[in-house]
């Protein structure tokens, strides 16, 4: 709310509590929200790193009238509805590498906790109610607009069709829906309110506060939720609870497509699925996304830009390999472990400041250009090299590519890749160097480059 950087410093010395808004589930999850889930999880993974304790929890937008419109029409439970998408959710959170939350709570499974909430709204005076359900009233809030600098005078008021949507327009400030009233063949829950449906930005605030108490350290989303859903949330928070709702707002920024806004209409809309069959690798849509933009600018998603992040993702497992194939001998590591210690210091210095982690891997790619050259110059002993592994390691716990780099290769092994690499060590091993050349090239119309090392050859993904 300050528009300025704060220091984390949690509110329970030593362990940070975060909820970041997660997908509603009416279909597959695009790039764009990748985006944002990818810029959580480098907080997550810094977080973990400085502090003894992390609560994350991430929501799953269950119930809301684009999951009910499709729900109907497919004559569907909810459970039914989400749950191909709740599963294709997890499945593309896993292909990332994406740390899973340690709370996944369903908008569904709150609803009691919901209903006390607004009924606490309702004794405090913050409410009214209509024939469509039961309203907040901004009027009530006099802090309406502090995050996202919409200002609430000439806020539309009243209980009409326009304030049942669950999203409006930018800078359009109005009371929104608390609990929407729904017939008795329409899907909905019984309760003290009677019968209807929570509206969207309850949930998140009843969900939020069960799990992490009702003041908590930081809250997270794209800049698309500020205005007004987070604005929204602070609102009925605070105005039940009394306390201030969240310590450190953090957004990221849109992504951008070929630097068009992403869209079905203009054919440039991705999931990562859509990109994985186009021959996209995980690790490196996962780079694109995480590490090449700051999260606070906007990121533009092209193929030149998918290709830069693959070769920097290869220079990066590159450099880890080379270390595991050394044979160094023994020393104090001298230069080189000043070099991985001035490395990781600089990349720690990036991502404290405000996440920087673009600039975090300019520093890391720099040391390894020098580090490059201490190899090649027979320079690096068994303790420089253990003291660069530790970088990579370091960097790696927050970039997370390397795992998705060792599945990606060990996927591209098919039985033909196999046979081959076997039949090619065995030539090696007998000195049939022309037999070893000519599978060599066959492996590369495969996809798969071969290098040979001390310590046998080893292959990679063209």
């Amino acid at each position: 709310m300050t528009r300025r950087l704060q220091p984390v410093e949690p509110l329970e010395e030593g362990h940070v509590r975060i909820y970041t808004c997660g997908p509603t589930v009416y279909a597959r999850a695009h790039i764009g929200n990748f985006r944002a889930y990818l810029f959580e999880d480098v907080l997550r993974r810094v977080l973990e790193q400085r502090f003894a304790r992390v609560t994350h929890v991430m929501n799953l937008t269950d119930v809301e009238d684009k999951i009910i419109r499709n729900a109907v029409a497919h004559h569907a439970s909810l459970d039914d509805e989400t749950k191909p998408w709740i599963d294709a959710f997890f499945e593309d959170l896993d292909a990332l590498g994406i740390r899973r939350a340690h709370h996944y709570p369903r908008a569904t499974g709150y609803i009691d906790e919901m209903v006390d909430l607004i009924e606490r709204l309702e004794e405090r005076g913050a409410t009214y109610r209509s024939d469509g359900g039961v309203y907040f009233s901004i009027a009530s809030f006099p802090g309406y607009g502090r995050l996202s600098g919409v200002r609430a005078e000439g806020l539309v008021a009243g209980a009409s069709g326009r304030v049942d949507a669950d999203e409006y327009a930018k800078e359009d400030a109005r009371d929104f829906a608390l609990w929407k009233n729904v017939g008795p063949d329409e899907i909905g829950w019984d309760t003290r309110l009677g019968r209807g449906r929570p509206g969207w930005h309850i949930e998140c605030s009843a969900m939020s506060m069960s799990l992490l108490g009702e003041s908590f350290d930081i809250h997270c989303g794209g800049v698309d939720n500020i205005f007004p859903h987070h604005e929204n949330e602070i609102a009925q928070s605070e105005a039940a609870t009394g306390v201030p709702f969240v310590r450190l707002w953090c957004h990221n920024e849109h992504l951008r497509v070929d630097s068009e806004k992403m869209a079905k209409s203009l054919g440039n809309f991705y999931t990562l699925r859509d990109l994985v069959d186009q021959g996209a690798r995980p690790s490196a849509v996962r780079y694109l996304l995480g590490a090449t933009v700051h999260y606070r600018k906007k990121l533009n998603y092209s193929a030149d830009n998918l290709h830069s992040s693959t070769e920097a993702v290869d220079r990066f497992a590159g450099f880890r390999d080379r270390l595991l194939d050394l044979e160094a001998g023994k020393g104090d590591g001298g230069p080189v472990v000043l070099l991985a210690d001035r490395a990781t210091r600089e990349f720690d210095e990036a991502l404290d400041d405000d996440l920087n982690l673009p600039e975090g891997m300019g520093a890391l790619f720099s040391a390894l250009r020098d580090a490059n050259a201490m190899l090649d110059a027979g320079a690096v002993d068994s303790a420089g090299r253990d003291a660069l592994l530790a970088l990579v390691a370091h960097v790696d716990d927050i970039l997370g590519v390397l795992p998705l780099v060792d599945r990606e290769r060990e996927a591209a092994l098919t039985p033909e890749v196999r046979a081959l690499l076997e039949e090619r060590a065995q030539a090696r091993a007998a000195r049939d160097f022309a037999t070893s050349d000519a599978l060599r090239d066959r492996l590369a119309e495969l996809g798969i480059g071969v290098e040979d090392t001390p310590q046998g050859q080893r292959w990679r993904r063209l």
